[in-house]
This record gives C-alpha cells, sequence and structure tokens, in this order.
C-alpha cells in the first residue's frame, strides 16, 4: 500500500515555535504509512532543515524575498504537489496558508491549515485575507481554545475548525544537570546561583523590554541571580542597548539563537514569559518539560496551561512589577520552586504530550485522504 504524502508549506524554518514543531513531529509520525516533504520560502531561516533532514524529511526551498513574491509561487507550489504526488497539504502561518489556498483551488488537494494566532493580534490586511480565503481549505486547526474561538468569533467559517493543542517531546525535553553546569560554566554563572531564563524571537509580541525591567526589579533585591534571554530577532538591538543602560551587563546574559535548547532551559531555574499574546507557545511547554517554574503574562493560550499558583504564577499583560514580584517569591522560597518544578512537569506530561498530538494529526490526514 502506497504511503500518504504530506507536504508541511510554511514561511521559513527558523527557530519560531511553529517551525520548530516540525521535526519534533515528525520523529514520532508513523513512516511506514506517511512519508512528508517541507516546503519553506525564507533561505536564511534554515535552522530547522537539517533537524527534518535527519529524520528523514525531503527539504525544499522556493526563495522568496517577501510575502507578495511568497504569494506569487503558488503555481511552482502546485507543480511541485503534481510531480511529487503529494496526498495532502498542511500549511501553518497566515501567508503560508493564503498560497496554500490558492494551490487548493487549482489542484483540489486536501488542505489543513494550522492557525497559531488569535485573528485580533493580526495585521488588519493579513485579517482581511484570512477571512476571505478561510473557506478555500478542507480542514483547520486552532493550537488552543482560545485560537479557536478567535476563528470563530471573526470568520465564522463554514469548514471544520478542530482545537489540537500543541505538544512537547517529554522524553527529550527532560532536565540535564550536566548540560546546564556547561552552560554555567561557559557563560562565568556560579555553579550555584539562581538562573530565570526566556527563549524567544526578539519581537515586539514577546515584550522583552517588560522583561527586562522586571529582571532589574528582581537584581535590585537579588544581585546574585542571573538571567538568560536564548533567540534572536528583529527587536535584539533595542535590548541590548536597554540591558546596558540598566547596568546589566553580565546579569542578562544573550546567548543567541541555539539549536541545543535543552542544555540552556536546563540552566534556568524559573522559565518568565513577558508576551503580550500567544497561541499556545512551544517554548513555554518545552520549558516545562525540563521542569522549570513558571511565571508568565496571562497571554492567550497560557491560561490554558498554566493554573495560578498551582503550576505557575500569572500576572497581566504589561505587568513588569508583578512579574518580578511573582519570580523574587520564587527565588526566595526553595520549597515553593521545587514544587512549581514538579507541577510544570507533571502538567505536560498529563496534558500536553507531543505523542497524543501526533496521533490526533495522522487521524486528520487518514480522514482526507484519497481512499484509492
Amino acid at each position: 500500500m502506497r504511503k500518504i504524502k504530506v507536504l508541511h508549506i510554511i514561511k521559513s524554518l527558523g527557530r519560531g515555535g511553529a517551525e520548530m514543531l516540525l521535526p519534533e513531529t515528525l520523529r514520532l509520525h508513523n513512516k511506514e504509512k506517511f512519508e512528508f516533504d517541507y516546503v519553506y520560502f525564507l533561505p536564511w531561516k534554515n535552522q530547522m532543515v537539517k533537524e527534518i533532514s535527519e529524520q528523514g524529511g525531503k527539504v525544499i526551498c522556493i526563495e522568496a524575498n517577501n510575502n507578495l513574491s511568497l504569494l506569487s509561487k503558488y503555481n511552482e507550489v502546485a507543480k511541485y504537489c503534481k510531480k511529487n504526488n503529494i496526498d495532502i497539504i498542511h500549511s501553518h502561518l497566515p501567508w503560508s496558508g493564503f498560497l496554500s489556498r490558492l494551490v487548493y483551488k487549482q489542484t483540489g488537494i486536501p488542505l489543513i491549515y494550522t492557525e497559531h494566532n488569535i485573528q485580533e493580534r493580526y495585521h488588519v490586511a493579513t485579517k482581511k485575507l484570512n477571512a476571505f480565503t478561510f473557506n478555500w481549505q478542507s480542514k483547520a486547526i486552532g493550537v488552543s481554545a482560545d485560537v479557536s474561538k478567535s476563528i470563530s468569533e471573526n470568520i465564522n467559517p463554514d469548514i471544520s475548525v478542530q482545537t489540537l493543542l500543541n505538544g512537547v517531546n517529554t522524553q527529550k525535553f527532560f532536565r540535564d544537570e550536566k548540560a546546564a553546569n556547561n552552560i554555567k560554566r561557559k557563560y562565568k554563572i556560579p555553579k550555584n546561583a539562581l538562573v530565570v531564563g526566556n527563549l524567544a524571537v526578539f519581537r515586539e509580541q514577546k515584550d522583552l523590554v517588560s522583561w527586562v525591567k522586571a529582571f532589574k526589579v528582581i537584581n535590585e533585591s537579588m544581585p546574585a541571580v542571573y538571567a538568560l534571554i536564548v533567540g534572536a530577532g528583529p527587536k535584539q538591538s533595542e535590548i541590548q542597548e536597554l540591558i546596558k543602560a540598566l547596568d546589566l551587563e553580565g546579569k542578562i546574559i544573550l546567548p543567541g539563537l541555539q539549536t541545543n535548547t535543552v542544555a540552556y532551559l536546563s540552566a534556568m531555574d524559573i522559565f518568565m514569559m513577558s508576551s503580550q499574546f500567544e497561541g499556545l507557545p512551544i517554548a513555554l511547554l518545552e520549558a516545562m518539560s525540563i521542569g522549570c517554574a513558571i511565571v508568565s503574562t496571562k497571554a492567550g493560550g497560557v491560561v490554558e496551561v498554566i493554573e495560578h499558583n498551582k503550576n505557575g504564577l500569572l500576572s497581566e499583560v504589561g505587568d513588569s512589577k508583578m512579574l518580578a514580584e511573582n519570580c523574587t517569591k520564587i527565588l526566595n522560597n526553595t520549597s515553593l520552586r521545587k514544587m512549581l518544578q514538579a507541577a510544570a512537569r507533571e502538567r505536560v506530561v498529563d496534558a500536553f504530550s507531543l505523542e497524543n498530538m501526533v496521533d490526533e494529526l495522522e487521524r486528520c490526514y487518514m480522514e482526507l485522504a484519497p481512499k484509492n
């Protein structure tokens, strides 16, 4: 029996949450039933290519310099689908979604679109295009109840919308004390120092300005605490300047983009998120799986994962003072810190395993695949 060929279409293969899920899900997919191809468009954002290839995925870059250029590639993608006998298209994020819907209109190949954000946070043009084209596909997936609700309220599509929570590989994302000590040694962090961290793209959504301001408050009362913000992005220079202005150089360490995120997360005692909005952030689930205590804003799908005072501490979006207070509370209380770390790991293992996510994805593929 011929394998079902699935083509993932995504704008880039950088280190964003949606992108990082692709090699992780591929690792667990049934390779006897399914075969996976991947098309992306921004050649300079290719950090996930190697991991996908190592897991047996076929990756091709159809180069585009901007969103309009990306859209113009739909004929090329349609030809690729026909030449390679693609059975299912699975697209991610709006502009890849727009292109995939044009391919669907042209080829009739069943299309699944995964929505990772709420509609209210998109640019007005993106939001209108999404609404106009949303029914040009077979099925939509929302990564949280908040995301699915936003689709329903803003678009009210005729097609099926299923909530399928993001998952994390809890066997891979497990605390590695040896790796953590190596990270601390590399960045001259004392072995017994407590570390507050984040793993994020440096963009407006993540509100790293509030993050740095919160850490400044923490540093004033607890100068022995260190910080790691792993990642890169358009706001990086602004964050570097703020760190310098607040005299936090040497205390807040910016390692840049990293592939071995397990090591960096293992070095963190607290994972602090300051996001303005989220779908269901992969980095949060990975940090919980590692066993970090969670301090976060109530951004989107975060509140579907974290229950305040049970498996993390939450504050309102933009409230850097409360972020700092919650962190300080955990840093000063060893028993609370250990309880929240264990509870975070337990929550992910119980409700957000990648195995469950992959099983449900495969059911979606089987339902839509041609029956011949």
